[in-house]
């Protein structure tokens, strides 16, 4: 009696494993996603191709010929704004792209002006000398930094001498000496925004994947 309970054990498992084995390389119907026999199985070309019925082939046909077509239709609206932009426009593009870079860079530091870490406000990349008193330094790494937003960034147009006093504890005098001295004019073209836009958005996407890790 044992020896037959545990053969009766034994067929019970192994028809278990057989039938999770059959859902596991079950096929289905790519549009109604119903059940298919295995290709070897089918008595039709349509289920070969994954169908249950000529209808619902020509269904999923139709479905995909409409997908592709948005597709191409959001991509040439996209092309056509593109070359709509200005070049103030792709300056904009830029300045998000590097601004996420900055503010993924120093996700850990605190405001650069007042020192706040409060979770839950907001934070801006803040430069201390500002794009339109130093267009040169836009995209300068050394001259944006980590910023509360409405205290120091709005309220108090930058909060400059208190960025300055821990901009010189973060990145040294020699260094602010830079950023305070004189800077040749720079007018960027749009071949150039666009690649610094690939290039910070590119940057600030790796370093979310390092601090992931």
């Amino acid at each position: 009696a044992a020896a037959y309970c545990q053969g009766r054990k034994i067929t019970i498992i192994q028809n278990g494993l057989n039938t999770m084995r059959g859902k596991k390389n079950m096929r289905k119907c790519r549009y109604c996603k119903s059940e298919l026999p295995q290709v070897k199985n089918c008595e039709s070309p349509v289920q070969k191709k994954g169908f249950c019925s000529i209808a619902h082939m020509a269904s999923h046909g139709i479905a995909k010929a409409r997908a592709n077509k948005e597709k191409a239709d959001r991509k040439e609206i996209k092309t056509r704004k593109e070359k709509l932009k200005s070049r103030g426009d792709h300056a904009k593009d830029t300045q998000k792209a590097f601004n996420k870079f900055i503010r993924v860079r120093d996700v850990d530091q605190p405001c650069i002006s007042c020192d706040t870490v409060k979770q839950g406000i907001k934070y801006d990349a803040g430069h201390y000398r500002s794009v339109g008193a130093c267009p040169e330094l836009r995209f300068d790494e050394l001259n944006v930094h980590k910023q509360c937003s409405n205290n120091c960034n709005v309220n108090k147009s930058g909060n400059a001498i208190e960025y300055r006093i821990r901009l010189v504890k973060r990145i040294g005098q020699e260094a602010v000496d830079y950023l305070e001295g004189p800077h040749e004019a720079k007018k960027y073209t749009i071949a150039e925004l666009n690649e610094l836009k690939r290039q910070y958005n590119q940057k600030w996407r790796e370093l979310e994947k390092q601090q992931v890790a």
